[in-house]
């Protein structure tokens, strides 16, 4: 548990027997209604398949960290840059590659420009770059599905009484006014290092102009990697390709 400010963080290692000390870790970041748990069996897989320690952790509200005090702001996406600082004291990362999913591809942006002294590497996994219908209309359907109790106490399983908390951020933040223009360009617009784009196929919460965007504006292949027959949580549905996806990037220039 990593004490700021704000409250506890709840982190989580994972060093496979073949690391090599000369290899960054990669840095998990989850998605809307995900925590470190939620990543399942995948961080272990990930690192004994690249040889890196992985770390990833629950943001303030979610799993086993502190309720985050009060509502969620706009500028959540933006802020976790500033948390992520608190990580790297706590486990002092000097280089890193961060991976994030969904909106946690989001923030991984932000980051990767933010904390670019050390990013050697970033990787996007279904996350949106723009508000878009299909993303409001999926989250929309999924909060219709959460209105069945056996789906809240699924939720409630991994929030706990913060639960409520993390639905009502995920539904209300993408719909506010505030968000209705919300774009990541400018974060993109400041990433300096290599970035890999994965996409699933049959995403249900973005079309690919989303992964396009990030491809376009960062340094890297200018088209993205689509998944087929994947849709929104590669990790759970085909983490081998996913992997497979991952290990000729993270053997480039990130390997040393």
């Amino acid at each position: 548990m990593l004490d700021t400010p704000a409250g506890g963080l709840y982190a989580a290692r994972w060093r496979p027997e073949t690391a090599k000390a000369t290899r960054s870790p990669i840095v998990l970041l989850h998605d809307s209604l995900g925590c470190v748990a939620l990543w399942r069996a995948f961080p272990a897989r990930l690192a004994a398949a690249s040889g890196r320690e992985v770390i990833a952790y629950d943001r303030l509200g979610y799993g086993e960290s502190a309720p985050y005090p009060g509502p969620q702001p706009a500028s959540f996406i933006a802020d976790e840059a500033e948390v992520f600082g608190a990580l790297r004291e706590h486990f002092g990362i000097e280089r890193f590659v961060v991976l994030g999913h969904s909106v946690g591809g989001s923030m991984a942006v932000e980051i990767a420009g933010r904390h670019a002294d050390g990013c050697e590497a970033l990787v996007t996994v279904a996350a949106q770059a723009f508000t878009e219908p299909r993303t409001l209309a999926g989250i929309r359907g999924a909060e219709q599905a959460f209105q069945h109790p056996a789906a809240m106490a699924r939720l409630a399983k991994y929030h706990g009484d913060k639960a409520d908390w993390v639905l009502r951020s995920w539904v209300d933040t993408w719909h506010s006014e505030a968000f209705a223009d919300w774009t990541l360009d400018p974060a993109l617009q400041r990433v300096a290092c290599p970035t890999l784009t994965i996409h699933g196929e049959h995403d249900e919460y973005g079309s690919r102009a989303q992964p396009e965007r990030i491809a376009s504006l960062t340094p890297g292949p200018a088209e993205p990697h689509v998944l087929a027959d994947c849709g929104h949580v590669p990790h759970r549905e085909c983490p081998e390709r996913l992997i497979a996806a991952l290990l000729p990037f993270l053997a480039g220039p990130t390997a040393t």
